[in-house]
């Protein structure tokens, strides 16, 4: 009834509308999600409510028709209503909205949104009133002001410049947005870098704008992340700074790429990368500074230990074999002493040439590929292990602090083996090719744990390794195919090689 009320309304306001268009105007009502009222102009009642409304509200029909708005929406008062009322009716205004909040027969409310019409009639004027519940959308608002709350918050904090860049398919490249620690990082404020986008470019030293052109064509064929470092010259403050570059890229539907990413300032890690690698080469020439005074120191005292104790011991051994040939009556108890005491000296004199020996084999004095085939031959005579060396060169032409720092790191990789490997088998291999030499040390031993490298006090491979990157080589310890370790030292050479022949020494068997 009420909907044909209103269709009759309407027809007399002139509107086209037809008497099949007429008869959809119940469905329209029955079926709209929005919330339809039809209030009188004069009672302020409502004269129709659509299901939807009681639903919402959780009002019967009955109960509706019997209430007016401001039962439902208590912030708007009847004289709000018939300010609305007689806006519509002189014509001044052609509809109203309105927001306002709904109290539901639970009590609970929600935001709705209305929108307000006037239907002359020469009976009862109405106001048709269309409102809609808006709470998901102003949840959504609430929950994307949050997070751009909390994004802001983020980039804000954020030790660095926030920022996005594109790519068009042509060349050109813009910043769509730029942080406020533009200005901090580079010395241009964010507004001038998006409205001119060639300043970032120009602050790249010229020296590293290859790779920064570089890395951005890969990440732009590959879809991958985008990280550069760079030099960036700030004219602000008259000084290079570091900068890191880290992008993730996606493709718009344009054709061009667009990355999302940060940039930092890293000139302070730089600074003190720089500083350690200093350290370092410092630390490495002071190593290599101490082993050649050592080296030397040794030399001298193994040359001393044997020509002056070793000399003297050689004297004391003549004249105790003279006295004991011309003692008196060949007393069996002086030469019995006498013996004892030749016996000591003999074994002195074999302490001192050990000892020599250890401080400075004089075995190197005859080359490398000697000395260490004479140490392995010791390795085997002293722990029983059978160690076989191999070489390809009979001589190989090192000078004197080389070849004794190589058979240095062969001693210790000796010793280590003795001591942990728990081997049955060492095998050692001395190459010469034409732009290095190479020395393998195998055991087929328990191998070795990178924890055990790793460990606070583990200075035989630290020094091994100190001693390699003196000569300018390196040293790897690694795991042998069937067991074991294998010890590789590496030492580049300026001179060509000479070729020989390829010898096996098979100590013990």
């Amino acid at each position: 009834m009420i909907a044909r009320h209103i269709t009759s309304n309407i027809e007399q306001k002139g509107n086209i509308i037809n008497t099949m268009h007429a008869e959809w105007l119940p469905t329209i009502l029955q079926g709209s999600f929005s919330e339809i009222y039809v209030l009188n102009c004069n009672t302020l009642h409502f004269e129709y409510v659509n299901p939807t409304a009681c639903k919402n509200l959780q009002y019967s029909l009955d109960e509706l028709t019997s209430m007016s708005p401001t039962c439902l929406a208590q912030n708007v008062t009847k004289e709000a209503y018939a300010r609305f009322i007689q806006g519509l009716q002189d014509g001044s205004d052609t509809s109203i909205a309105i927001n306002t909040q709904h109290t539901r027969k639970d009590g609970s409310s929600y935001p709705i949104e209305f929108q307000l019409f006037y239907l002359a009639s020469d009976t009862a004027p109405s106001i048709i009133a269309i409102g809609n519940d808006v709470s998901s959308r102003d949840k959504s608002d609430k929950a994307l002001r949050a997070s751009e709350s909390r994004l802001s918050a983020m980039v804000s904090n954020t030790p660095g410049l926030v920022y996005q860049f594109r790519l068009r398919k042509d060349g050109r490249f813009s910043f769509p947005y730029v942080s406020d620690g533009c200005e901090a990082l580079l010395g241009i404020s964010s507004e001038a870098l998006c409205d001119a986008p060639a300043l970032f470019t120009g602050l790249i030293l010229h020296q590293d704008m290859a790779s920064y052109r570089e890395t951005m064509r890969i990440s732009t064929e590959q879809m991958i992340n985008w990280n550069w470092e760079g030099r960036i010259w700030v004219e602000e403050w008259k000084d290079i700074k570091w900068i890191n570059l880290r992008a993730t890229p996606r493709a718009l539907e344009d054709g061009s790429v667009q990355w999302e990413g940060i940039m930092t300032n890293i000139t302070a890690s730089k600074q003190e990368q720089e500083e350690i690698i200093r350290s370092r080469a410092q630390l490495a020439e002071l190593s290599e500074h101490v082993n050649t005074v050592k080296e030397k120191e040794r030399t001298r005292i193994a040359r001393e230990i044997h020509d002056d104790l070793g000399g003297n011991l050689t004297a004391i051994k003549m004249a105790l074999a003279l006295l004991t040939r011309r003692l008196p009556g060949k007393s069996p108890e002086l030469l019995e002493k006498a013996a004892y005491v030749e016996s000591l000296v003999d074994r002195t004199i074999e302490t001192v040439h050990r000892i020599a020996g250890d401080l400075r084999p004089g075995i190197l004095d005859f080359g490398l590929v000697a000395a260490i085939d004479w140490q392995s031959k010791e390795f085997e005579k002293q722990l029983g292990i059978p160690c076989e060396f191999i070489t390809n060169q009979t001589e190989i032409d090192l000078d004197l602090d080389q070849a004794t720092a190589l058979f240095r790191i062969f001693q210790e990789a000796l010793t280590n083996i003795a001591k942990h490997a728990q081997a049955s088998l060492v095998t050692v291999q001395l190459m010469h090719a034409p732009q290095y030499v190479r020395l393998e040390i195998i055991d087929n031993g328990r191998g070795i744990e990178l924890a055990d490298r790793a460990k606070p006090k583990s200075f035989g491979i630290r020094g091994m390794v100190e001693r390699s990157v003196a000569m300018g080589g390196s040293l790897s310890v690694s795991t042998a195919p069937k067991g074991g370790t294998v010890v590789a030292i590496n030492l580049p050479l300026p001179t060509t090689s000479v070729s020989g022949n390829i010898q096996t020494h098979n100590i013990g068997h």
